[in-house]
């Protein structure tokens, strides 16, 4: 049988090992070390911003600090993108506040300014002002920055902004993750760069830093023995893991440019197919196409399509099922227009990572063309 092609995966430099045995040597493996400062200064020069980076376990890690941060508390109101993935909203009911969902526009897949204003105006009126705002850029699709910030301003409401799936990504010039109150990166195996398991918070100024880094290593106080004045959580990444993201950040610029060349490659093979659609960047807004996402005519179209790459032992995913329909999120209010109900009937995320070779994308493109409906 053919190797599987997947969705996503780890691609390495070969320079990992060098950090994680240099770790090891130096007995450097908790989450203290030398790499984790290094780590934490090359994502913050290739940010290239006037900012602070907290290097942690995980995005999700860091979508729960940046809620603590902004002071959401049990019963407090948070408006989350609802075509996401769950782990973007699990950190609010962890605090035991309620997420309010709001659905996505067409032209990013993003939360729609519209119902957000919507929803914010609605909430208020209920006696209810939303704590935050969770945006998310969606496979690596900036959201309306513009739009979105411009209605958080006039709310006085502090954006926490996903950018889970997005570093690499740009709005006029300005890269993803940098825009937000705070913003969160995730480091995870199967995005643009990993840390096998690891995230980043982005914050404006170094006291939010340090309190951010006190609650990532159990709020221990300044005492000669163990105090603590506040509930900490064990969210620090490791120094190995670090030294996993300096060997991997050397190379971001590389991995963008083979992630878009994935996704120019299915775009110019499959865009003249009547029953295929793709989602094109915006004005002033550049995409590090994480992953490239096609859509069908119908959920049957889609599926035969997907059914067929499985059957040629390739790797491909639905988009994610809006949380509103999530069963664990059902009791949750939710301000929605259709289209992420649509988008996840009918979209499929195709082969994306930055190690696929030529011959890959020909059998992805070949598969595709093999289903009976395509024309």
């Amino acid at each position: 049988m053919n190797s599987r092609i997947w969705l996503s995966p780890p691609h390495l430099t070969g320079e990992e090992l060098e950090y994680i045995q240099n770790s090891l040597s130096e007995n450097w493996v908790s989450s203290v070390g030398p790499d984790i400062d290094k780590f934490e200064n090359a994502i913050q020069d290739y940010l290239n911003d006037d900012i602070e980076v907290v290097a942690l376990n995980s995005g999700t890690s860091a979508i729960h600090l940046a809620l603590i941060q902004l002071g959401v508390e049990r019963d407090d109101e948070v408006i989350c993108q609802s075509f996401t993935f769950s782990a973007s909203v699990n950190p609010v009911l962890y605090l035991g506040a309620k997420p309010i969902f709001v659905d996505s526009e067409s032209d990013t897949w993003n939360i729609c300014p519209n119902l957000l204003e919507q929803a914010i105006k609605d909430r208020i009126s209920k006696g209810k002002k939303p704590k935050a705002i969770i945006a998310v850029h969606l496979y690596g699709m900036p959201y309306k920055i513009n739009e979105i910030h411009n209605i958080a301003k006039e709310y006085e409401i502090p954006i926490i902004e996903d950018a889970a799936e997005a570093l690499g990504s740009t709005y006029n010039g300005q890269k993803c993750g940098t825009f937000g109150d705070i913003g969160i990166l995730s480091f995870n195996g199967n995005k643009i760069i990993t840390t096998s398991a690891g995230g980043a918070l982005i914050c404006k100024s170094k006291k939010i830093k340090e309190t951010i880094i006190h609650l990532a290593t159990q709020a221990k106080d300044d005492a000669p023995h163990y105090q603590h004045s506040k509930i900490g959580y064990n969210y620090r990444i490791s120094n190995i893991l670090s030294g996993i993201g300096l060997a991997q950040i050397k190379v971001i610029n590389d991995r963008v440019k083979s992630r878009k060349r994935n996704f120019d490659y299915y775009h110019s093979h499959l865009t003249d197919l009547s029953n295929i659609s793709f989602l094109d960047d915006i004005q002033d807004t550049l995409t590090n196409r994480w992953l490239t996402s096609i859509l069908a005519e119908s959920y049957q179209e889609r599926e035969k399509i997907r059914l067929t790459l499985e059957h040629s032992n390739i790797e491909s995913k639905p988009l994610w099922k809006p949380l509103h329909l999530q069963p664990v999120f059902s009791k949750f209010p939710s301000y929605v227009n259709g289209i992420s109900e649509d988008l996840f009937k009918r979209g499929l995320c195709l082969p994306s990572g930055s190690n696929l070779t030529n011959l890959d994308l020909k059998k992805v493109e070949s598969a595709i063309k093999q289903v009976d409906f395509i024309k």
